[in-house]
């Protein structure tokens, strides 16, 4: 299994990115897909997940601004971030869960600031 993210930047508060994580291997469908992030000086925190296409679920501090989706035909989740805050600073990094083993991506770097 590879996941590979992309999309991450500098943007101003108030601005939009948005992360695709490419998934190969045995992750498909069924499998749970979660996007994380490290903040400097923080330990890595959950952001959301997604279950088959629609189950979602979301940390309270991005709710209401951040949107998991996933593509099953193409093998790729995304993480649409709107209203983005400084605070949002971070490496995310998605990871898939697969037959009890969880499989992380290389992360990449979200810059919220003016």
């Amino acid at each position: 299994v590879q996941l590979q993210a992309s999309g991450g930047g500098l943007v101003q508060p108030g601005g939009s990115l948005r992360l695709s994580c490419a998934a190969s291997g045995r992750i498909d469908r069924h499998n749970v897909m979660s996007w994380y992030r490290r903040a400097p000086g923080k330990p890595r925190e959950f952001v959301a997940n997604i279950v088959e296409s629609d189950n979602t679920h979301y940390t309270e501090s991005v709710k209401g601004r951040f949107t998991i989706s996933r593509d099953n035909a193409k093998n790729m989740v995304y993480l649409q971030m709107n209203s983005l805050k400084p605070e949002d600073t971070a490496v995310y990094y998605c990871k898939g869960f697969h037959s009890g083993i969880d499989y992380w991506g290389q992360g990449t770097q979200v810059t919220v600031s003016s």
